[in-house]
């Protein structure tokens, strides 16, 4: 229980109807979930308006509703942005946790999950107990708590913070969405170091430009004291124009910037370079392949040295990192070709991992992949025509289609193969294409599956059906021999 009072303290109220001052059981922003004595935010959401459930939330006892419009005759705390007042709900509720750790933000379309991974490592490395919040799982400590999406709702955010720092966290290492940052899920958190990895075409649909894309992100840099900018992306000057803190650069490419990457060596399963700063140089090597890793790799250091750790232990420490599940992740086979697994659901992602297995691969590269339903629709072409273009046999398939027919999305990723003379088969069931590929996969060839990742579901429908891409190589396997 606590005061509605406690709860919304030094929130900007611009009219109070409650009469009193209420005990609140919990806060809710889900109408569904509203018991007795509940406080219910009304949100404004991506596909619904928590308004427009008002009257379900006081049916179900709700004390009071926070929002922007209130009917007449509701016990309602009006203010200009639910959104923004349910962050600050979620401080005041949980004690303000975030302002008790070491906050490290990671924003950008590619590497974000990779970064932080790689980040948490090296600060473990040092003795610093990390807390973790991104795509493929939240961590507090080593406890694995599940997750929905990149970057939860802000009052969520404030309950894992409150069990990371009950956990002896000091420092949390999350990823940071363009989605969250317009949404103000992590309105009022103060991050020590902001980190920006790269900006490619994605989430069209909710940002409908780039620049405005590139706008979201670029917010991160206005609510942290210090910010890691990658300097070969071109929207870095930009960013950096944007932001409102000190900036260090990384760089693969350029010796203007802050922390560079020389002696550059690229391996089937790793990546080897010489990271140079002011202070030195250092050996890094990081056991995940492409020349991405390298952008990865200078994003984790240049944010640990912005938050003290020496390079060369940072270095030290990155030795001993492995790969993340669902980013260039190898399958375990007992054959004589390679079979990847990679997140990539970009046009930037499908071409980093394919130039990665290029890089390495003997025999043939041959690209499984399918395009998200209800998601931007003109990445899909591009899609199609940077996989024809860099691998020697495409197969097209379904990934999520969520509320969208699996044969048009697959239409569209075909539109951007057809001036291409690059072999493809078209097969629809998943697990389908992927046996075909397993059955066409030849010695020294690299099969790269694309798009799942992590991800152990197809949505289909609003409904998640179990599909586990490692268990379907398995049971291929374990079939055939």
């Amino acid at each position: 229980m606590m005061k509605l009072s406690a709860l919304l303290q030094d929130i900007d109220i611009l009219q109070n109807t409650v009469p009193g001052d209420p005990d609140i059981g919990e806060v809710r922003y889900d109408s569904r979930q509203v018991q007795p004595g509940d406080l219910f935010v009304a949100i404004r959401g991506y596909a619904t308006d928590g308004h427009q459930f008002i009257a379900s939330a006081l049916e179900k006892g709700a004390a009071a509703v926070v929002c922007e419009e209130a009917p007449d005759g509701v016990p309602a705390i009006v203010v200009a942005s639910s959104r923004r007042a349910l962050a600050q709900i979620g401080g005041n509720r949980f004690g303000h946790p975030s302002r008790k750790l070491t906050m490290v933000g990671v924003t950008g379309t590619n590497g974000k999950t990779t970064t932080t991974y790689l980040i948490k490592h090296i600060l473990e490395a040092q003795g610093i107990k990390t807390g973790l919040i991104g795509t493929n799982q939240n961590l507090i400590g080593d406890e694995i708590v599940p997750t929905e999406r990149t970057t939860p709702e802000s009052y969520e955010l404030h309950r894992l913070f409150a069990h990371m720092v009950e956990a002896g966290c000091t420092h949390c290492v999350m990823e940071v969405s363009s989605h969250s940052l317009v949404l103000d899920r992590v309105y009022g958190i103060d991050f020590a170091v902001g980190v920006f990895t790269n900006l490619t075409q994605d989430h069209l649909d909710f940002h409908h430009t780039m620049e405005e894309y590139r706008k979201a992100k670029a917010i991160l840099f206005t609510m942290c004291d210090k910010g890691v900018i990658n300097m070969d992306d071109p929207a870095s000057e930009k960013m950096m124009l944007d932001a409102a803190c000190p900036v260090e650069t990384f760089s693969a490419k350029l010796d203007a910037a802050d922390l560079t990457a020389k002696d550059i060596r690229l391996h089937a399963d790793s990546v080897d370079f010489v990271a140079s700063a002011d202070e030195g140089i250092a050996r890094v090597h990081l056991g995940i392949p492409g020349e991405f890793s390298v952008s990865n790799a200078l994003a984790a250091l240049g944010t640990c040295r912005a938050l003290g750790v020496p390079l060369d232990k940072a270095a030290d420490a990155m030795r001993t990192a492995h790969g993340v599940k669902g980013r260039a992740e190898v399958v375990p086979t007992p054959t004589d070709y390679t079979v990847l697994i990679d997140y990539a659901h970009s046009p930037d992602g499908v071409e980093n991992i394919l130039r990665a297995a290029r890089g390495f691969t003997k025999g043939r590269v041959i690209a499984l992949f399918g395009c998200g339903g209800d998601r931007d629709k003109t990445k899909r072409p591009k899609m199609g025509a940077i996989a024809a273009r860099l691998a020697d046999f495409c197969i097209v398939t379904s990934d999520n289609p969520r509320t969208e027919q699996p044969e048009a999305i697959v239409e569209d990723i075909v539109a951007g193969m057809q001036d291409s003379k690059t072999p493809k088969e078209v097969i629809v069931n998943r697990p389908e294409a992927i046996r075909f590929a397993l059955d066409m996969a030849q010695k020294d060839d690299t099969l790269v599956l694309m798009g799942k990742g992590h991800e152990t579901y197809q949505e289909i429908n609003h409904v998640k059906h179990h599909l586990d891409e490692r268990e379907i190589v398995a049971e291929y396997f374990a079939q055939k021999f």
